[in-house]
């Protein structure tokens, strides 16, 4: 198997970093921000009887989260297919003589 070059390994991490950050700042936003540090002007409205921002805290930052789980996933497939890393190809080699 031949060796990656370490600025491609440089620039995959590079770009998985920058996502987790980005993805997981989305979620404390919603989650602290949405649910505690904006709770004041979020009590203004009401879903279902309840304040908005005890939606945020209960409810609206477990949807989020899972919104981000699955744009994690598509969007790693997407970096891994673009640095030649995507294990999912079934036309890449399989390992031969490897006995199961």
């Amino acid at each position: 198997m031949a060796h990656r070059d370490d600025s491609a390994t440089k620039s995959y991490w590079r770009a998985n970093l920058q996502l987790l950050a980005i993805l997981m700042s989305i979620w404390f936003a919603v989650s602290f921000g949405a649910g505690i540090l904006l709770r004041d002007f979020l009590d203004r409205f009401m879903i279902g009887g309840y304040p908005l921002s005890f939606w945020f805290a209960q409810q609206g930052s477990i949807y989020v989260f899972i919104v981000l789980i699955f744009y994690y996933s598509w969007a790693m497939h997407r970096l891994e297919r673009r640095y030649a890393l995507d294990d999912d190809d079934e036309s890449q080699p399989t390992g031969e003589g490897v006995s199961e």
